[in-house]
């Protein structure tokens, strides 16, 4: 994946590093690019047999995604010597051509076994990287079965590789945790998916030019843009299929060297409060969690992370959700490497040609090790195309009004009523929910218990007759008072929040909220420690409403620290937040 540095600042909608400079760019197939943005006769792509039930779809998932299957995708990707993006373009057995036409060729099978229906293309732009000018990312489209809807869904991965030198074509350079683990997950959701039918377009892509500053990603979002194709979100995959911890990783970290993590997967996702980018990660965990969970043998941890990427990293959902389309990122618990190749200790296999799928240890020539943990990788993709596909079939998502009395949310809703159920999530502390109810639909205004006072964080989703959930709505937040106060409070001007999440790990969000027009010079949050020492001093824009910054403590700190809001020199608030990792 990239290397490259983040300022994380969620009231801000962050501009691409650099100048992006793609030209010329057009799908090679006029079909599917027309699908993409709605223009077509689902009647032309129904399936011979119709599977659309989300229970048979979310089964089948389960049951299909094959870890053989993943393990013969790596074995012929590694079978390129490289994927860099500055690679040979016409030879049949080495480089980024010859990859991107197996992976074309891959999504051609694949649409034979299933009716025709897939719809293969590159995505062609011009733009000078590595000394070559003309580069394409591979896609797929799958028509869904309503057009009602033109939002499509992206399940992608980049198929570039590197090592050490960012346009070294000449090293072997396999990537297979970095990011052949993403793209053989790409492939195979696209095998076991097309199988089925969705209300809604799912396009299965590999993207290239990660590696030199998410071009391939880019590219496709500004196409996107160009061509008003709508995107209901974006499930970015990098760095999937490795369980191994190495010397170095990016924080926030895994525990140390050669420490195995093969039951848990994280999320990464720009934002904090009312993130549409994190709403789609509560709603990937939610939908495993009640879809997936009581069925599978191993269960997994799906761990939703405050940043947007590890620190000082970033990879291809970062265009999708600078040009405003919820995106997020999945990626192993543990990685070998921070990519800092540049470092003379430098020891482990990101962005080196040591980033094999396995080593031969006693040199008999049959792999005895394997980086990639195929059973991992496995159980990766079904958390995301189980995600995918009842992104691909919900209803719409609604829209409410919140307010509270003691001991009680009032949510009432405002648009999209009459579905059979509705969904509430609430939060407080952490960045996941902690409960979701659900009601019936016969009413409009729902009464939600909470315990304990406070700030309550909602978001609501529709549920249709097949009891599929809608991505949820924008969050709404009110203080919850105790039944004891018998007058209500005045609202402070400002106020300071308690951290989300606490106890955090490596980072932690710190919300400020404004109910008046705030006139000020100059803002800030102090962290300091219980001896008094300041540690870190963040400057903070205040507009109406809540404003928030993101603190990054670092891995394997842990502690009680204080952290106080000061406006022109005054101190405002302040409140206590705990780091354990």
């Amino acid at each position: 994946m990239l290397l490259r540095k983040i300022l994380l600042l969620p009231a801000v909608v962050l501009a691409p590093l650099g100048v992006w400079s793609q030209t010329a760019i057009t799908s090679t197939d006029t079909l599917a690019a027309k699908i993409m943005m709605g223009n077509y006769d689902p009647a032309a792509y129904m399936a011979g047999t119709v599977i659309d039930h989300p229970d048979a779809i979310s089964s089948g998932i389960r049951n299909v995604v094959s870890a053989d299957s993943l393990h013969a995708y790596l074995d012929k990707l590694r079978s390129f010597k490289t994927r860099n993006t500055g690679s040979d373009t016409l030879s049949a057995t080495r480089g980024i051509g010859a990859a991107r036409r197996w992976i074309h060729g891959k999504f051609e099978e694949i649409s034979a076994l299933n009716d025709n229906r897939l719809k293969p293309s590159y995505l062609q732009f011009e733009q000078a990287i590595c000394g070559i000018s003309l580069h394409r990312n591979v896609f797929a489209v799958l028509p869904g079965t309503d057009t009602a809807d033109k939002a499509i869904t992206i399940i992608e991965a980049h198929m570039d590789s590197r090592c050490a030198g960012l346009c070294d074509t000449a090293c072997v350079a396999e990537g297979m945790e970095d990011n052949g683990s993403g793209t053989a997950l790409v492939i195979e959701l696209a095998r076991v998916m097309s199988k089925y039918s969705y209300k809604r377009t799912v396009v299965f892509m590999t993207t290239t030019s990660e590696e030199q500053g998410l071009n391939g990603a880019q590219a496709f979002a500004t196409y996107a843009a160009l061509h008003n194709i709508k995107i209901r979100g974006v499930l970015n995959s990098d760095v999937i299929g490795g369980i191994i911890c190495g010397h170095t990783s990016s924080p926030p970290s895994c525990p140390g060297f050669k420490q195995i993590d093969s039951t848990q997967v994280r999320l990464f996702s720009f934002g904090g409060f009312n993130s549409f980018h994190k709403g789609l990660s509560r709603f990937i965990k939610l939908e495993y969690k009640e879809m997936q969970l009581p069925f599978v043998s191993v269960p997994m941890m799906v761990s939703i992370m405050t940043p947007e990427d590890r620190t000082g990293r970033g990879g291809d959902h970062i265009p999708f959700r600078t040009g405003g389309y919820p995106a997020m990122r999945f990626t192993s618990a543990n990685e070998s490497g921070d990519a800092d190749v540049s470092s003379s200790t430098y020891m482990d296999r990101q962005h080196t040609s040591s980033d094999s799928i396995g080593v031969d240890n006693d040199l008999d020539g049959t792999l005895d090790e394997y980086y990639v943990d195929f059973n991992y990788l496995a159980r990766n993709t079904v958390i995301n195309g189980n995600a995918a596909a009842m992104m691909c079939m919900g209803p719409r998502t609604p829209d409410f009004t919140l307010t509270a009395t003691p001991g009680n949310l009032l949510v009432n809703l405002t648009a999209e009523t009459g579905y059979p159920q509705y969904r509430v999530g609430v939060r407080t502390t952490t960045n996941d929910w902690d409960s979701v109810y659900t009601f019936s639909g016969g009413s409009t205004t729902f009464t939600v218990p909470v315990t304990g006072t406070g700030n309550h964080i909602v978001s609501i989703a529709s549920v249709d007759d097949k009891g599929v959930e809608s991505l949820f709505s924008k969050e709404l937040q009110v203080a919850v008072v105790s039944g004891f106060d018998l007058l209500p409070s005045v609202p402070k001007q400002v106020e300071l929040l308690q951290n989300k999440p606490n106890p955090a790990d490596e980072a932690t969000m710190i919300s400020v909220l404004v109910n008046d027009h705030l006139a000020y010079k100059e803002a800030y949050v102090t962290i300091k420690d219980l001896n008094g020492r300041e540690v870190q001093r963040m400057n903070i824009t205040l507009n109406n409403g809540v404003n928030e910054i993101m603190y990054d403590h670092g891995y394997n700190v842990s502690g009680t620290y204080t952290y106080t809001l000061v406006i022109d020199g005054k101190v405002i608030e302040s409140k206590r937040m705990i780091f354990a990792n």
